[in-house]
């Protein structure tokens, strides 16, 4: 494709590649391995792709409403307008997703169908216990690897919480331990985390925004092959809170949560 053919510019590619390695020379393993950057999009590319980004009351999200999680998403291509398309598709591209080789450490490919990715969205209230993604994607069988974050969450203020949280883990009972970090929401910052070290993270404060505003990201997730010790788990493996520990109800829920063949009747409870 040529490049007038093409809406990305160099220069744009050129600093999400940019972006790109300064995460993977940005890493750090403690809990798990992770990096953070600002400034992920171009200055003049971020105003597109944020302008594009639908309200939390448009009718096509799809919904997760429940004691675990509350948030809604979308992985519908063929709803993306153009700069959010264009910006997706690089960050599927070869070019880009080879960037994060030495950050695994392994042979990485992009998931074409967004599986758990696009756009995701928090409205006051919002929340994500602590979890483990899914281990093995339900349709290809390559294992999730890598989790690519980038917050559009305009003039947020630190108060109204969203943090992104890191947890150690739990040596008696192998679920999230306690909370070894939180990485702050802000407009243009990007994230990126093995999911495969017992990387036990999520919403570490709820959402108190106020209506004006929404924690709005985009979710790319990285592939690989699986080892032959691979969690054969197909969907997110969720822990209780500090309130809901002890709660059978909620036990009920994580693990019905946490099977491919259930988890589609407890997204909304």
């Amino acid at each position: 494709m040529s490049d007038k053919s093409n809406i990305l510019t160099k220069e744009w590619k050129a600093h999400l590649l940019a972006q790109a390695d300064k995460l993977v020379a940005n890493a750090d393993a403690k809990p798990f391995r992770h990096s953070m950057v600002d400034s992920f999009l171009p200055a003049d590319l971020l105003p597109l792709v944020y302008q594009e980004f639908p309200e939390f009351d448009w009718e096509h999200w799809f919904v997760y409403s429940n004691k675990l999680e509350d948030k809604k998403a979308l992985n519908d291509w063929n709803k993306f307008p153009k700069y959010t398309y264009a910006l997706l598709n690089f960050l599927n591209s070869h070019e880009f997703v080879s960037r994060f080789h030495p950050f695994s450490n392994c042979t990485l490919s992009s998931d074409p169908g967004l599986h758990g990715g696009g756009w995701h969205i928090h409205a006051s209230g919002g929340t994500l216990n602590p979890h483990l993604d899914y281990s093995i994607h339900p349709k290809i069988g390559l294992q999730r690897k890598l989790n690519l974050i980038i917050y559009l969450c305009k003039d947020w203020q630190s108060t109204w919480g969203g943090d992104f949280g890191l947890w150690t883990v739990d040596p008696n009972t192998g679920r999230a331990g306690d909370l070894a970090k939180e990485c702050p929401v802000a407009m243009n910052r990007a994230l990126i985390f093995d999911t495969t070290q017992n990387s036990w993270h999520g919403l570490s404060r709820t959402v108190t925004c106020p209506d004006t505003h929404a924690r709005k990201s985009l979710a790319i997730y990285y592939l690989c092959e699986a080892p032959e010790d691979a969690d054969p788990r197909g969907r997110a493996l969720y822990a209780p809170t500090e309130a809901q520990k002890g709660d059978p109800e909620i036990e009920e829920l994580i693990l019905k949560r946490s099977r491919v063949e259930t988890s589609s009747k407890v997204y909304r409870a």
